[in-house]
């Protein structure tokens, strides 16, 4: 299994030299990917523009997207705009779509938040149109364009994910949620007809330190204020100790997962130097 880290877009107060910190870190540690997430309504870094960054300042790993609210964007634009990074990066860019769950990100960006699952089906057709047709113009390495994946936990998201995409990426949990929605991804593509089988992505959260711990804790917190109680769960999971991540990591391997993506919960550049040791060992 791959490990791979991410950037800490989506935590509050980042600053642009720390996020170049962290890319470079990524780039210097023993990870396969580096990664963003995606919110609108919040104090963040969009991630293609994240992306473009780690695009022009690393020649390693891979760039993933885990994931992008595709219905919050224009379809024509937002191909163009993807395959423009694909072409800076060589080739290394790892595109996930969801329809998210927050409702003020829709309202905010002036999009039907109840039409989104339908908008994005039609997204991942058009997409791979725009990129084949070569109607908005020829940039990169893949002429059907990046790697898709697809994220969420309804039928309909692993529908979309067999039919459309090259893989499904979970949103985090124990290792055993994984396995379960793992299952619900291959079971989905053998029905689709797919030669192979999909790619699987897990993520999960981690902040090494009593200090860095509690920081993180209050960011989920904050950032899955939305889900009600079930954010308290979701700060309970952070991954605090190197023991814990390691446990962690074995748990995804056991369970059959293709990559992990270790999210930082705060924006301190010293973690990926932490987080690089800790992998490093495995």
């Amino acid at each position: 299994m791959r490990v791979g880290v991410g950037v800490p877009n989506g935590v509050p107060g980042l600053r642009p030299d720390d996020l170049l910190a962290w890319i470079r870190g990524a780039e210097e540690g023993p990870f396969a990917s580096i990664a963003a997430v995606d919110r609108l309504r919040y104090d963040s870094y969009e991630p293609l523009a994240v992306m473009a960054a780690a695009a022009a300042t690393t020649s390693r790993v891979r760039l993933a997207i885990t994931i992008l609210i595709g219905p919050l964007r224009n379809t024509a634009l937002l191909a163009k705009s993807v395959a423009a990074i694909d072409a800076m990066s060589g080739g290394r860019l790892v595109l996930g779509l969801g329809v998210g769950a927050r409702a003020d990100d829709y309202e905010t960006a002036g999009v039907d938040y109840g039409t989104r699952g339908r908008r994005l089906t039609r997204q991942l057709l058009d997409l791979r149109a725009h990129w084949e047709s070569g109607r908005l113009g020829s940039h990169g390495p893949r002429p059907r364009g990046p790697e898709l994946l697809i994220g969420g936990l309804s039928e309909q998201a692993f529908s979309r994910m067999a039919r459309y995409a090259d893989g499904y990426v979970h949103g985090g949990g124990p290792p055993r949620a994984f396995a379960r929605m793992a299952d619900n991804a291959r079971a989905a593509w053998r029905d689709a007809g797919r030669p192979g089988v999909p790619a699987l992505w897990g993520q999960g959260y981690f902040a090494l330190g009593k200090e860095a711990a509690d920081a993180g804790a209050r960011y989920l917190r904050d950032y899955y204020a939305f889900t009600g109680p079930f954010a308290e769960k979701i700060a309970e999971g952070l991954l605090t100790t190197p023991h814990a991540v390691v446990q962690y990591v074995r748990g995804y391997e056991d369970a059959g997962c293709d990559e992990l993506v270790l999210l930082p919960a705060v924006t301190d550049p010293t973690q990926v130097a932490r987080l690089s040791d800790v992998v490093g060992s495995m």
